[in-house]
């Protein structure tokens, strides 16, 4: 029976598996954040470049890429006065082309309904309106 509360208490004192998922994309849910990981697609890059890249003041870019490091997203380095920022898992890229997919098919869904609605409003050839024959 002991055995039997002691899994209890220590599942307990976890974060339930949906919780921690949604704090991970929580944290990926701000697009600077977004642009950071697909700038160091190509590899690691120092604060001042991502800054750059970015366009945004020092402050905000620590807290970004702070945010992304206490998530487990990134990884840094120092080299001499040089702080060096790098994907902690390439899996995070795979991820991201993923969203890209899942998010391109939708606009091609939502694209092709557009063009069906435009149709169907659309007046057909050798059809009169009701203005028109109106009018006539």
């Amino acid at each position: 029976m002991a055995t039997m509360n002691k899994g209890r208490s220590q599942g307990a004192a976890r974060e339930p598996i949906h919780e921690v998922k949604a704090e991970f994309f929580r944290t990926l849910g701000h697009p600077a954040r977004v642009r950071v990981i697909g700038l160091l697609r190509d590899g690691e890059k120092t604060v001042g470049q991502i800054q750059s890249e970015l366009g945004i003041d020092s402050s905000g870019a620590s807290q970004h890429l702070a945010a992304l490091r206490r998530a487990g997203i990134l990884e840094s380095r120092k080299e001499g006065t040089s702080v060096y920022y790098g994907v902690r898992d390439p899996r995070i890229f795979q991820m991201m082309e993923s969203a890209r997919q899942v998010i391109g098919s939708h606009l091609e869904e939502a694209h092709a309904l557009l063009g069906e609605l435009g149709e169907e409003g659309a007046p057909r050839e050798g059809a009169t309106t009701g203005l028109r024959s109106r009018q006539a």
